[in-house]
């Protein structure tokens, strides 16, 4: 049960699975929630103290018009840190988690203990992403969502997870949630990401241990993406999950958990 924290002027909500290890940081990627971490926090949990919370704007946390860009998100995270008295975080961040994990980690190194950033890239939006994104984005504004399900579930998904029986109901699950999203909160938050600086710029100053994992069906984010993402990283390691595309935390949840677990232990 989600409980709503007020940060940097805004209520976030926040699960908090308790403990006394080593905390986790769980962001969520863009349109959804952070539910997507519940096989991760499942495994986690009796190891680590797995605290995992809504992006403004999305899941259950407040959904201002304003302030969707990543330096307000980051201030978000750095001012969720320091209500709960989390610091310093592993911080783990798939896709816009990631572009939210890897400014904190430059930025507020005071903060990070490890970095682990999946499906996620340093640079700007690909240009020749933003007229399929735009179109799909003016969709659902302006008709809902259901109309541009199949085509962001095939962005956000591999073809091996949704021709796999034993993800069809995770997907279901994640198509019924998108269905039910506030559309117009939903297209400002899609701005913010679409929208966003580069950060390559800054990834020297992230000192703190860092694994980049990403779904070898990746179209949204592709691998050579995460390949210059952990070149500009120094230490970074590179993983590649098999049968996983954008969303490889449900794509290929016990491969994602797996490399998690492993990068955790080795810095507690």
């Amino acid at each position: 049960m989600a409980t709503r924290i007020l940060c940097n002027g805004v209520r976030l909500a926040v699960e908090d699975s308790g403990g006394s290890g080593p905390t986790v940081l769980f962001s969520h990627g863009l349109l959804y929630s952070l539910r997507m971490w519940d096989t991760q926090i499942a495994t986690l949990r009796t190891r680590f103290r797995c605290v995992a919370y809504d992006h403004r704007g999305q899941g259950q946390s407040d959904a201002p018009a304003t302030g969707l860009d990543m330096d307000t998100l980051t201030e978000d995270a750095a001012a969720l840190i320091a209500s709960l008295r989390l610091g310093p975080v592993h911080f783990v961040g798939m896709s816009m988690g990631g572009f939210v994990g890897m400014r904190l980690a430059a930025r507020r190194p005071e903060l990070v203990r490890s970095l682990a950033l999946i499906d996620t890239s340093g640079g700007p939006e690909p240009p020749e992403n933003l007229p399929r994104y735009r179109r799909l984005e003016w969709v659902a504004r302006w008709i809902g969502t259901r109309p541009v399900l199949g085509r962001v579930q095939a962005i956000m998904h591999g073809a091996s997870a949704r021709q796999d029986p034993a993800r069809a109901a995770t997907l279901r699950a994640w198509r019924d949630y998108l269905l039910h999203v506030d559309a117009r909160a939903m297209t400002r938050a899609v701005e913010g990401v679409l929208q966003r600086e580069s950060a390559m710029g800054m990834l020297p100053a992230i000192r703190c241990p860092t694994l980049v994992m990403v779904g070898e069906e990746d179209t949204a984010t592709v691998p050579a993406r995460a390949e210059e993402l952990a070149a500009g990283i120094a230490g970074a390691r590179l993983v590649r999950i098999p049968r996983a595309g954008h969303m490889s935390p449900i794509d290929a949840p016990e491969a994602v958990t797996a490399e998690l677990g492993s990068f955790l232990e080795a810095h507690r």
